[in-house]
């Protein structure tokens, strides 16, 4: 699709806007013009006004309210109108009626009723970037705007200064004024590679002095003889829990689930106890889920308030799950491995059935608390199903793949470092080699997997994912029974 936008920078010292509408849109529609120009004529209709929105209105003289519903008249004093309403039938007839009268009309979220878009806008002094997504991502739009507003320095409107008085004082033709200015300006490329440059050298010289201080620090402390005899006595489990663990994060991160069930299916074929594995994979996946957590915060990938309503219940739900596992895996081990492997073999069918569901419109996801607590209890209790039971509910009520992923993720590390707590303080720090194979699969794997969130071919992925759960735990009750 071509971007057919013509942009410009609109002089708005005598243009006057009215904004329909005086909710939360309104308010942010408001202090967006206002940013660009504190003295710009707005008037703003709406039958109910925000205290917000009140505040903004008394401190800004040249901000005015009428607050009634819409009338035709209102369009007499406006040059340009922005409709903040959330009454599709309103904002249509409010664009017909402007665009009679040759006003230009911007309808928040709504891109068919836009004759323009107002996008996200860098300022660093005079300088002035406004950036459009041609009203397809405003998401991304925000994430360039933040990208610049970092990268630019403050500092460029001395630059700025300066090239005006070259450009101002210089008296030469078109073409030499140009050939100054280049050459003026040449050093903004010049010092980014030079930066670029010298942060790589400083990152080899670093790593380098890394290597050479842990080499000498461990040759002072053990002979190489005696390094190869630890390294051969490392148990063969190490390197097969190093493979499950990579593999395992990368599954988890891109999709939002499924670690802790593949995990814990492979190590119920290996014989370890229950207890045990809940624990290992729990001390494991705090380090991978927080690598994992973090990765997608940065990304911009965590919705803040979900986060907080997850990450609390699941906290307490992982608590409860792992003290009913000691007292069950302690006292009814059979009974506890069979529960564990039809649990594991009912997640498998749920995602298989979550895979091949079509998408569906956004609905209210209810009781969000309630989900994390389960969430929790079961991620604890059977050594995985965090994601399984929380990413496959939120996604079933039609939230997107990478929110609801990043945000699942990060709260995941809460619940998986209380489940790990209460582990620890019971058993003790048990099977070392396999919660260290599994942080480095693990932790080797979540940047990558979080780059990958959205983009891997969800269903086909989650129904092997779902084949490998049902298989392995179908070989667990085989061989229980």
């Amino acid at each position: 699709m071509a971007n057919t936008l013509f942009p410009i920078y609109l002089k708005t010292e005598n243009r006057r806007f009215l904004i329909v509408g005086g909710g939360k849109v309104g308010l942010e529609k408001t202090n967006t013009l206002l940013k660009q120009n504190p003295e710009v004529s707005i008037t703003i209709v709406a039958p109910e006004i925000t205290s917000e929105l009140h505040k903004l209105i008394l401190w800004n003289p040249n901000v005015k309210s009428k607050q009634r519903e819409f009338k035709q008249t209102d369009l007499d004093d406006a040059d340009i109108v922005i409709i903040a309403t959330n009454d599709t039938e309103l904002n249509k007839h409010i664009k017909a009626l402007a665009n009679a009268k040759r006003l230009l009309v911007n309808a928040a979220d709504q891109p068919e009723l836009c004759d323009f878009y107002l996008g996200s806008i860098v300022n660093k002094g005079s300088l002035k970037i406004a950036i459009s997504t041609n009203g397809r991502s405003p998401v991304l739009a925000r994430r360039l705007r933040e990208y610049f507003e970092y990268v630019i320095p403050n500092s460029i409107e001395n630059s700025i200064d300066q090239l005006e008085i070259i450009r101002r004082e210089h008296t030469g033709d078109l073409a030499a004024k140009l050939n100054d200015l280049n050459k003026a300006t040449s050093y903004l490329s010049h010092e980014k590679s030079i930066a670029k440059r010298n942060k790589r050298l400083v990152g080899q010289i670093s790593l380098l002095f890394i290597v050479f201080v842990i080499g000498y620090g461990l040759s002072t402390i053990i002979s190489g003889n005696e390094l190869k005899t630890y390294v051969g006595n490392i148990p063969s489990g190490f390197y097969d829990m190093l493979i499950v663990g990579f593999f395992a994060q990368l599954v988890d991160g891109a999709l939002g689930m499924g670690y802790g069930i593949m995990c814990a299916t492979t190590m119920m074929l290996f014989g370890v106890k229950l207890p045990a594995i809940s624990g290992s994979i729990h001390t494991a996946e705090v380090f991978s889920s927080a690598v994992s957590g973090y990765t997608h915060y940065r990304f911009g990938n965590v919705n803040k308030k979900l986060l907080l309503w997850l990450a609390v219940p699941g906290v307490l739900g992982a608590v409860a799950g792992a003290i009913a596992l000691i007292y069950l895996g302690n006292k009814y081990e059979a009974f506890a491995y069979a529960a564990l492997s039809i649990y594991t073999m009912i997640i498998g069918i749920r995602l298989i059935l979550l895979a091949l569901k079509t998408a569906r419109r956004k609905s209210p996801v209810k009781r969000v608390g309630v989900l994390g607590f389960v969430g929790g209890f079961m991620d604890s209790f059977g050594g995985g199903g965090w994601g399984p039971i929380v990413t496959s509910t939120l996604l079933a009520k039609g939230r997107k793949m990478n929110f609801v992923v990043g945000t699942v993720s990060l709260a995941e590390f809460f619940v998986t470092l209380s489940a790990a707590i209460a582990f620890f303080a019971s058993l003790g720090l048990t099977h070392w080699h396999v919660i260290v194979g599994l942080i480095a699969g693990g932790s080797a794997a979540a940047p990558l997997a979080a780059r990958l969130s959205g983009k891997l071919p969800r269903r086909t992925a989650l129904i092997l994912v779902a084949i490998l759960v049902i298989i392995f735990s179908v070989r667990v009750l085989l061989k229980i029974f």
